[in-house]
């Protein structure tokens, strides 16, 4: 189950979240839920590995706002990072990013 506590210690700022949130905490919960369930985390890999940059740049900057607005920093910063590098259009090995993304997901997802 996710807690405010479980968050803080995956390095989320809850005081910030909560507050995008009309300061609800139960609210704010469920909207990590949802962020958690994102279907642009599996759509951002696919769009990677078929090499379409403007789909992936898409998925990515939808996840950017959606991490953002929750505050799940650990999430947030490198998908701000893959958004930075889609949005340049280089065509890179995303490899590192998408390990890095989906490491902090599955810590965040495994409190569900």
């Amino acid at each position: 189950m996710i807690t405010l506590d479980a968050l803080k210690e995956l390095g989320a700022d809850t005081t910030s979240g909560i507050a995008r949130c009309v300061n609800d905490e139960q609210f704010y919960l469920r909207m990590v839920n949802m962020a958690l369930e994102d279907k642009n985390f599996d759509l951002l890999k696919e769009a990677i590995a078929s090499g379409d940059l403007s789909a992936a740049f898409e998925r990515a900057h939808a996840l950017k706002g959606v991490m953002g607005n929750v505050a799940l920093t650990s999430l947030y910063e490198p998908i701000a990072a893959v958004t930075e590098e889609l949005r340049a259009g280089n065509d890179i090995d995303y490899t590192d990013y998408l390990n890095q993304i989906f490491t902090e997901l599955e810590k965040y997802r495994a409190l569900l």
